[in-house]
């Protein structure tokens, strides 16, 4: 039996927040992509996402080893990943294929790279915007390619890869459903400091990351994922092992009608919390068996997200979630991370600097305080 030990949420080629080549796609390139799983074991296998693909996406080769530096791998691990028993897979267009198991012994919490090989154009590339690691491309075939020194571009998303899986018989698994908070915004980036990281060190227990930076729970977005309420399934049920779920959603429904600089998503729909309410409620009809721990908005005075529309319901939204007993277990991040001079703002000490997302101590107290309610 396989469990989950790692995840990315895919999302639709787009521009992003930072640069990526999700739109451009790969040609007689070598993509090296490192993730760390959550979960150890004798056997790995990873699953791969043409979701927004419109064309069966060829993969040339590919290859899994621990990580050393950089793009380098450790020689002796290196293994070849089969498909079907074939040493090439194609994808369906919105579709996905699974490895065959590799031999290869994994820990939780040591990193690994998989190095995908494309020989012919891909087209635009179901991607994972912000990976806050460095994912590398270089020319030709580098399947096997170990210090890494050819690989020569660097970028900070995933592509294609979505899940690595172990042969370990683990139902102890717990999803985070969220939007940049649980994406890990703000975290130190190569060092693993996003709240999802710092709750796999907590519990021991496989902790799957189904975060997208910008996204809704009630709406779609060609930047910020599909929204919540669709993409549950694909980014939390449908996967191994999990018996938790964390709901951190609802900061971008309420914020982006008071942005005014930036115009990745208008005109924005002004959300009320009855709307809201109705949208956690979806979830977690569709969450059932699953035990769902609901966490309190952020506080974000002084924001982008900020205005008075968005300040009354979130209030709303955060007294619902502590008062309404309809979620298994609450955790009050809300209040938690608050600034005691000033309740609607994140306290200084955990504030990333935009009043909106925390840096690497404020998602460790998300983390502890999360760790203490499971």
């Amino acid at each position: 039996m396989f469990t989950t030990a790692w995840t990315a949420s895919p999302q639709l080629p787009s521009e992003g927040f930072t640069p990526n080549w999700s739109r451009e796609g790969f040609w007689r390139q070598s993509l090296r992509q490192t993730v760390t799983p959550t979960a150890s074991g004798g056997r790995i296998r990873v699953r791969l996402s043409h979701t927004y693909g419109t064309s069966p996406l060829r993969i040339a080769g590919a290859t899994i080893a621990r990580t050393t530096t950089g793009a380098g791998i450790a020689p002796g691990s290196l293994r070849r990943l089969r498909f079907g028993g074939a040493d090439e897979a194609v994808v369906p267009a919105r579709g996905q294929t699974v490895s065959d198991p590799a031999e290869l012994p994994v820990t939780a919490g040591e990193p690994l790279t998989v190095t995908l090989y494309f020989a012919t154009a891909t087209g635009p590339t179901t991607f994972h915007a912000q990976a806050f690691t460095h994912s590398h491309r270089g020319d030709g075939d580098l399947l096997d390619h170990t210090d890494g020194t050819r690989f020569d571009a660097v970028t900070e998303s995933w592509y294609v890869l979505s899940a690595v899986e172990v042969d370990a018989h683990r139902t102890d698994g717990i999803a985070l459903l969220g939007d940049s908070i649980t994406d890990g915004f703000g975290s130190t980036p190569g060092a693993g400091r996003r709240w999802s990281d710092a709750l796999a060190r907590r519990t021991a227990r496989p902790v799957l990351n189904a975060g997208i930076g910008g996204n809704l729970l009630l709406n779609d977005s060609a930047w910020y994922g599909e929204r919540a309420v669709h993409r549950l399934r694909r980014d939390v049920l449908d996967h191994h092992g999990v018996n938790t779920l964390v709901v951190l959603l609802g900061l971008n429904d309420i914020g982006f009608s008071e942005i005014n600089e930036q115009p990745t998503y208008k005109p924005a729909p002004i959300v009320e919390a009855a709307e809201l309410i109705a949208g956690h409620r979806e979830l977690l009809r569709q969450a059932r068996g699953l035990r769902v721990i609901g966490a309190t908005l952020l506080p974000f005075a002084g924001s982008d997200h900020w205005g008075e529309h968005a300040a009354r319901v979130s209030r709303e939204v955060n007294t619902w979630t502590r008062e309404s007993g309809e979620y298994d277990t609450v955790v009050d991040l809300g209040r938690l991370l608050a600034d005691p001079a000033d309740p609607e703002r994140l306290h200084p000490a955990y504030d990333f600097g935009d009043h909106l997302h925390p840096q690497d101590k404020g998602y460790e107290v998300m983390a502890e305080a999360v760790a203490a309610v499971l």
